[in-house]
């Protein structure tokens, strides 16, 4: 099913074997498949198929314990849920793997049960399916963590499942020091938090900038946690009842500065899923009007990716309406 929806890439024009060939749609656009790495296609296939020999041979170039990309393109999977813990019961070996992905499937699943809609307008059975998945989720991620202390991608994922939970503030804030113990640069935990200070969540107005742009600040050039504060922009944008509220000359300036130090630098480097970062840095720097935006789209070449454009109503068509106005 997978292989006739994501299609079959042969390589690139330069040769490269682990890209695959894209496939351009309406006005050029086309929606990143596999973050564009036939490895993780086959990764993606295989627990499609249910088949976890399959799954452990195409993920051995990887590290999901650091790599939340490919894990991510792992958690969405229908039905995956039926035999992942299964798989971590019978493999000993692997049972940290198989917990972790089982824990970020229940966290990403949990909140497919609650929807999107405003906490009043979600059923009480609707609340009773997502605490119960995400309690499996807290369980067999915190067992994951334990089993391989040197994971990241638990904490980042218990960040997720514990704004869910409601849990209490210091236990949020031991997952994120966990975290950023483990790598104190690492994006996806950052990011969570930026969410997390939204003051939908329980922060005020401000904090999540502040806190992305410290963490950019003791960051070298050409790092991925630029887009930290870019997401802070969108984020700030999803809470403002005014749609022009990043339209302000510092604000541009701000963007640029960062893209230019970050996703645009020459030492940045492009690791399978690299175009969600530039996607990031294009949705922020077209809301604020920025002309950097079309620096970004020209390096993506069509390439979108749902996030974050998933905070519009129509994401690809606003990618596109974007991508042709710079």
């Amino acid at each position: 099913m997978l292989g006739k929806l994501f299609g079959r890439g042969g390589e690139d024009p330069a040769g490269d074997p682990h890209v695959l060939a894209p496939r351009k749609g309406k006005h050029g656009v086309y929606t990143l498949r596999a973050l564009g790495d036939p490895r993780v296609l086959a990764a993606v296939e295989a627990a499609d198929a249910g088949d976890w020999t399959a799954v452990k041979t195409a993920l051995a170039p990887f590290d999901l314990g650091r790599d939340q990309a490919v894990l991510g393109q792992l958690t969405g999977i229908d039905g995956l849920e039926e035999w992942i813990v299964r798989a971590a019961d019978e493999d000993e070996e692997h049972r940290a793997t198989a917990l972790l992905i089982s824990g970020a499937h229940h966290v990403g699943w949990g909140w497919e049960a609650r929807t999107s809609a405003l906490a009043k307008n979600v059923t009480r059975e609707q609340w009773q399916i997502f605490y119960e998945r995400l309690r499996i989720a807290e369980e067999h991620l915190l067992q994951a963590a334990e089993l391989r202390p040197d994971w990241i991608t638990p904490w980042r994922h218990l960040l997720t499942s514990g704004r869910g939970m409601s849990v209490d503030d210091s236990v949020k804030e031991a997952r994120l020091a966990a975290g950023v113990r483990r790598d104190p640069l690492n994006l996806d935990i950052h990011l969570e938090w930026v969410s997390q200070l939204q003051p939908r969540w329980g922060g005020e107005p401000g904090q999540a900038l502040e806190f992305a742009r410290k963490a950019f600040a003791a960051a070298p050039d050409g790092h991925r946690l630029g887009c930290a504060v870019a997401m802070a922009y969108v984020e700030q944008w999803v809470e403002s009842d005014d749609t022009d509220c990043l339209q302000d000359p510092r604000i541009r300036t701000e963007l640029r500065e960062a893209a230019e130090r970050s996703v645009l630098h020459h030492a940045y480097e492009r690791r399978p899923g690299w175009q969600g970062d530039y996607n990031i840095f294009a949705m922020a720097l077209s809301l604020a009007g920025s002309s950097k935006a079309s620096n970004v789209f020209r390096e993506l070449d069509g390439v979108f990716t749902e996030w974050p454009w998933t905070f519009m109503a129509d994401p690809q068509k606003a990618y596109a309406r974007f991508r042709k106005a710079f």
